[in-house]
């Protein structure tokens, strides 16, 4: 099955710079459906009004954290794609990552290649 270049995606940064970053190499990879929000509480409101195809969080982001975005989505039934985004790499970040349901890990700095690399993985080859 084609992926979808029109879904929307949300990206969850409290940090700007890092949104416009992530918003850039979507639309290089063809995406231009992306919302934004500064924290998983926008980002909950936001995916309450819109259903979104996936979603692309950072970790670290008060005052609520990317992982507590996650398990909330989860255990709301929610089975959207979901990438989280940080500048962890530990090993106990991925495993708890993974334990709540997460579709991938990216970890910072990372280019488009990447990006491309971590969405066929969850969305499928495009």
């Amino acid at each position: 099955m084609a992926v979808d270049k029109n879904m929307h995606i949300l990206v969850v940064d409290d940090y700007q710079t890092m949104i416009r970053i992530i918003r850039n190499l979507l639309k290089q990879l063809g995406f231009n459906n992306v919302d934004e929000a500064t924290d998983g509480k926008a980002a909950l409101e936001k995916i309450s009004a819109k259903s979104y195809g996936l979603i692309i969080s950072d970790w670290n982001m008060e005052p609520m954290t990317g992982l507590d975005l996650l398990k909330s989505i989860r255990g709301g039934g929610s089975k959207v794609p979901f990438i989280m985004v940080t500048a962890e790499s530990k090993t106990e970040n991925v495993l708890a990552a993974r334990e709540a349901g997460v579709n991938n890990y990216i970890v910072k700095p990372f280019n488009a290649d990447t990006l491309k690399t971590k969405l066929s993985s969850v969305l499928g080859e495009f």
